[in-house]
C-alpha cells in the first residue's frame, strides 16, 4: 500500500504524490512568541515531527520549514504587562520554545523564519494584491476584498452569506475598523501605525503586517508558489488558513498547497483548555511535575491525529506505563547485546538495516493517513518479544533463539521507534555518568543478602530500593539472586 492522507480540502483521503519526484515541501504554521507552549503546541508539534520523519524513512527528501510569529497583538500586551519591548519578549519565548521542544525530542525544522525577518516580502505579496485588485487602502490599512476571490470558503467550507446572516447581530457598525471595510469580512494586510507600537515603512504609511499575510510571504519565499503538505492545527483551518489561499493563490494563480493536514484539539478531563477554567498546562509545568516526555509523545501518537484527544491522570498513566514496557525493550541491546556476543549492539544502530517483516507491517498501516496508533501496535509486539527474552536470559542466564534473530529484532525495534521520535532520551540514558557498573550492582546485591541473612530487613529493603531508583530489578529465586536494567 502507498501512502495515502485525508486532504482538508477535498475532504477524502488520496494517494500523497509530490510536486518534485522524491522531495517534500513542508510548512507548518507555528507558534506566537508571547507565552510557553501548552498541551495543544506538544500535539501539534508532535505529530507533524512525526509526519516529517514518516516521510524521511520511506524515502523523501523532506524540507521542513516552521515560523515564528513574532509581531502580534498578544506579544505587545505581554511587552506593555512587563514593561519590555517585543523583542524582548519574542525572543524570551522563542528560546523557551527551542527548550520546551528539545525536551519533547522534537527535530529541528530546516528554518524557522520570523514575520520580522520577512517584510520585505509581505509588503511585495501586499503590492502584487493591490495591483490585481484583491485588496485596497484605507486611511493607512491595506484590506484584502473577500468578494473578489470566488474560491473563498473552499478550505473551510463556510460560504460568504451564512458567514454574513451569522455575524449581522455581533457587528458593531461604530468601530473604526469596520467602517475602514467594504465588506465586514475583508481582512487586513496591513496596519497602521499605532502609538507605542514597532512600526516598519511601507507604500502605506508606517505600520505593521497582519497575521494571515506573514504566513503565505514565508512559504513563497522559502519554499516557492505551490508546495505539498501545509500543516496545523484544527483550529487555524478558519479563517487563517482560509485567508492563507486567499492571499496566495489571488496573487500565484496556483495552488498553495496540495494537501492541507490539521491535528485535533487537546481537552483536559473533557473541556476545552483554557486558563479561565484553570486546567491550562504548559509542557515545562507538565514535565517539570515528572511527565516523562517520552509519555507524552507516546499519549499523543496513540490517538488518531486527527481525532481530538482528552488529558486525563488515567491517560497519562496508560501513556506511562506504555513507555515503560517500550523503554525496557528498546534497551535490550544495550544491556545484553555484549553478553549474546554478535554483530554490533549500540543505540547508536538504526535506519540501516534491510527490510524485514516487522518494517513493511509498520509501512502498510502507517500508510493509511499516519496511522501511528497502528504502527505502535507493531512496534509493542517488537518490545514484548524482546522483554520475553530478556526474562529466559535473566532466569535461565541465557536463551535458544539464535542472536543474529535477536540482533535483528532489536535494530529493528530502534529503527521503528526512532521514526515516531521515541529513542531520544535513551542515549543520554545509558551513557550516564550515574549509572551504576555492573561491579558495582553485584557488591550491592552481597550487602543486600548479608544483611538479609544477619535479619535486618530494613537495610535489605533500602537496597533493593535504591537499586530500583536506579532502573535495576532484583529477581530472588532458589538459586539466589537475578537483576536486570529497566
Amino acid at each position: 500500500m502507498t501512502l495515502s492522507i485525508y486532504n482538508t480540502l477535498t475532504r477524502r483521503q488520496e494517494p500523497f504524490t509530490t510536486v518534485e519526484p522524491g522531495k517534500v515541501k513542508m510548512y507548518c504554521c507555528g507558534v506566537t512568541v508571547y507565552d510557553y507552549c501548552h498541551l495543544g503546541h506538544a500535539r501539534a508539534c508532535i505529530i507533524w515531527d512525526v509526519v516529517r520523519r514518516y516521510l524521511q524513512l520511506i524515502g523523501y527528501d523532506v524540507r521542513y520549514i516552521q515560523n515564528f510569529t513574532d509581531i502580534d497583538d498578544k506579544i505587545l500586551n505581554r511587552a506593555r504587562q512587563e514593561k519590555s519591548t517585543m523583542e524582548a519578549v519574542a525572543e524570551r519565548y522563542i528560546q523557551a520554545y527551542f527548550e520546551d521542544m528539545s525536551r519533547l525530542g522534537i527535530k529541528e525544522a530546516n528554518e524557522y523564519p520570523r514575520a520580522t525577518h520577512t517584510m520585505n516580502g509581505i509588503q511585495r505579496l501586499i503590492h502584487d494584491l493591490e495591483h490585481k485588485g484583491f485588496a485596497y487602502p484605507a486611511n493607512g490599512d491595506v484590506y484584502y476584498a473577500v468578494q473578489k476571490f470566488d474560491e473563498y470558503g473552499k478550505l473551510s467550507g463556510r460560504k460568504l452569506e451564512d458567514l454574513q446572516l451569522g455575524a449581522s447581530e455581533r457587528v458593531n457598525i461604530e468601530d473604526a475598523e469596520y467602517q475602514k471595510k467594504q465588506y465586514p469580512f475583508d481582512f487586513a494586510l496591513w496596519k497602521a501605525v499605532k502609538q507605542g507600537e514597532p512600526a516598519w515603512e511601507s507604500p502605506w504609511g508606517k505600520g505593521r503586517p497582519g497575521w494571515h499575510i506573514e504566513c503565505s510571504a514565508m512559504v513563497r519565499e522559502r519554499l516557492g508558489d505551490t508546495i505539498d503538505i501545509h500543516t496545523g492545527g484544527a483550529d487555524l483551518i478558519f479563517p487563517h488558513h482560509e485567508n492563507e489561499i486567499a492571499q496566495s493563490e489571488a496573487v500565484t494563480g496556483k495552488p498553495l498547497a496540495n494537501y492541507w493536514l490539521h491535528n485535533g484539539m487537546v481537552k483536559v478531563d473533557g473541556e476545552k483548555m483554557s486558563k479561565s477554567l484553570g486546567n491550562f498546562t504548559t509542557i515545562r509545568n507538565l514535565l517539570d511535575r515528572g511527565v516523562d516526555p517520552m509519555a507524552l509523545r507516546l499519549f499523543v501518537l496513540m490517538a488518531q491525529y486527527r481525532k481530538p484527544i482528552d488529558f486525563t491522570d488515567e491517560a497519562i498513566l496508560a501513556a506511562t506505563n506504555g513507555w515503560y514496557t517500550l523503554r525496557q525493550g528498546l534497551l535490550f541491546g544495550y544491556q545484553y547485546g555484549k553478553k549474546l556476543g554478535t554483530g554490533e549492539w549500540g543505540l547508536g544502530i538504526r535506519n540501516n538495516l534491510t527490510s524485514n517483516t516487522y518494517i513493511e507491517r509498520f509501512k502498510e498501516v502507517v500508510n493509511d493517513d499516519f496511522n501511528f496508533p497502528g504502527g505502535l501496535a507493531v512496534i509493542f509486539e517488537l518490545a514484548k518479544e524482546l522483554i520475553r527474552e530478556k526474562n529466559i536470559i535473566v532466569h535461565q542466564g541465557k536463551t535458544e533463539t539464535p542472536p543474529d534473530k535477536l540482533l535483528q529484532e532489536w535494530q529493528t525495534l530502534v529503527t521503528l521507534a526512532d521514526v515516531l521520535g521515541l529513542t531520544a532520551q535513551l542515549e543520554i540514558e545509558t551513557i550516564s555518568e550515574d549509572a551504576l557498573t555492573d561491579a558495582e550492582i553485584e557488591d550491592l546485591i552481597q550487602k543486600r543478602q548479608e544483611a538479609r541473612k544477619g535479619k535486618n530487613f530494613a537495610e535489605s529493603d533500602c537496597i533493593r530500593d535504591d537499586l530500583l531508583s536506579k532502573g535495576i530489578t532484583l529477581i530472588d529465586n532458589c538459586e539466589g539472586t537475578r537483576w536486570h536494567r529497566g
